[in-house]
């Protein structure tokens, strides 16, 4: 068996090691088995986005849970951020979400929140696969095993969308606010536009009749100019943009400018400030984050942690540093005193409670932050070798980074969830940022591709 776990829980193509049937069922046979407790049946909280394959991974889950001796509580179709949120209100052992996030619906994965929402640890994590491993060689199908109780939860979403309700402040209002939203034919496909609506909103919204194969399938967070030529033409004062399991979005301002994670995450930072409410006055950030935002901070006066990429990552440093908030460009944003991981509707309630609060538009908020010229490329790679070991690639960064001295920077790293390789270039020009990023790509596309 190989390792199981990434940067974020198990991932992969379906039906595919460790996307199995099997290998899933003694997932849930073994965290069931972790958190059982002696006199006590572990109850297990199960949620999933628009997947196809989601039923069938669900199914193996609860076989593994309940032959364990556990509770499976089915949450069905519902956001990440919900299962975080609702295992913790439920006060469920553990929560597990059937997603693969941004990827296409012939991907999926198995995320796991702890008792207190939180993702589970490294070490946590290592403790499972040691179980799975043990549970596959030792008792072979974990289906053999005494059954537990297997228990719907049709109120879920009423319950997660009751939550988010709650932190909108009540003495502000979206009344008569037209809004744009791209909802990925995924998880947020009817959580979200009934939020927005219920607050008073006046809702438009793209990408919500889910087919399980079209989730992320050219809209949602990866593809936000589809809203944003939308809300230009609506005159919306703002569209929001969600993936696949809502755990992230990007905004589009009344102007149908796209705003990135950055530009979110200064925001509502300087309306935390200017409520005092900005824990330590700090902002942790990824070293993906663009230098604009750590300009924009200085000159707030703000704090910034920088760490590495993923959502763990910005989670373990904002505990360390007590930071109420931080996150990645990609729009996966933490609000630590609302709820324990990214969570896109909470992101865009955020950004409008500013919006609000400081009487302007997006477009004005946004002009607090100035956008360094960044260009993200994915090379698809056939192996991960350490990138200083790979000579061509490393001259082509070196004589990039050369030529842009303090101006820009370069970021070549591998994605800890796709055969990719990442290369962020910033620069003071387009054409000076586009130059060195293709150049950089054509080396590892020689070397790796």
């Amino acid at each position: 068996m190989g390792k199981l776990f990434g940067t974020d829980g198990v991932r992969g193509p379906v039906y595919q090691y460790p996307l199995t049937e099997k290998t899933v069922e003694q997932i849930g046979f073994a965290v069931a088995g972790f958190f059982r407790k002696a006199s006590h049946h572990p109850r297990i909280l199960i949620g999933m986005d628009t997947r196809i394959s989601g039923p069938v991974f669900e199914k193996a889950l609860v076989s593994g849970i309940r032959a364990s001796g556990g509770d499976a509580l089915l949450a069905g179709v519902i956001p990440t951020p919900g299962i975080a949120y609702l295992t913790r209100s439920l006060q469920a052992d553990a929560g597990i979400v059937i997603s693969a996030s941004h990827n296409p619906f012939s991907d999926n994965g198995i995320k796991i929140f702890s008792g207190d929402g939180f993702k589970l640890p490294d070490e946590t994590e290592s403790k499972i696969e040691t179980m799975i491993a043990a549970a596959e060689v030792i008792n072979g199908s974990p289906s053999n095993k005494p059954q537990n109780g297997k228990i719907p939860l049709p109120d879920a979403g009423e319950q997660y969308k009751d939550f988010l309700k709650r932190i909108f402040p009540s003495d502000l209002s979206l009344k008569g606010m037209k809004l744009v939203l791209d909802c990925a034919n995924g998880a947020t496909y009817r959580i979200a536009p009934e939020t927005f609506r219920a607050l008073g909103a006046d809702v438009v919204s793209f990408s919500d009749r889910p087919d399980g194969k079209n989730i992320n399938d050219n809209c949602g967070s990866q593809h936000p100019e589809h809203i944003a030529s939308e809300v230009a033409r609506r005159g919306a004062v703002a569209g929001f943009a969600f993936d696949g399991d809502g755990d992230r979005v990007i905004a589009v301002d009344e102007k149908g400018n796209i705003l990135t994670g950055d530009r979110t995450m200064v925001i509502c930072a300087n309306a935390m400030k200017k409520r005092g409410c900005l824990a330590n006055n700090v902002v942790v950030t990824t070293i993906m984050s663009n230098l604009g935002l750590r300009i924009a901070l200085k000159d707030l006066g703000i704090d910034s942690r920088i760490t590495a990429v993923g959502d763990r990552y910005v989670l373990d440093e904002m505990r360390r540093s007590g930071a109420s908030i931080g996150g990645e460009d990609s729009g996966h944003l933490i609000f630590m005193e609302k709820n324990t991981t990214g969570d896109g509707i909470l992101t865009a309630l955020q950004l409008l409670e500013a919006k609000l609060e400081s009487g302007k538009s997006l477009s004005e908020l946004a002009g607090i932050m100035t956008v360094f010229p960044q260009r993200l490329t994915n090379i698809a790679v056939r192996s991960k070798p350490d990138i200083s070991t790979v000579p061509a690639i490393v001259e082509a960064i070196a004589e990039a980074e050369a030529a842009l001295g303090d101006r820009g920077r370069v970021l070549v790293r591998y994605s800890g969830t796709e055969n990719l390789c990442r290369v962020m270039v910033e620069g003071p020009t387009d054409e000076e940022t586009e130059r060195h990023s293709r150049q950089i790509a054509d080396a590892i596309r020689k070397s790796l591709a």
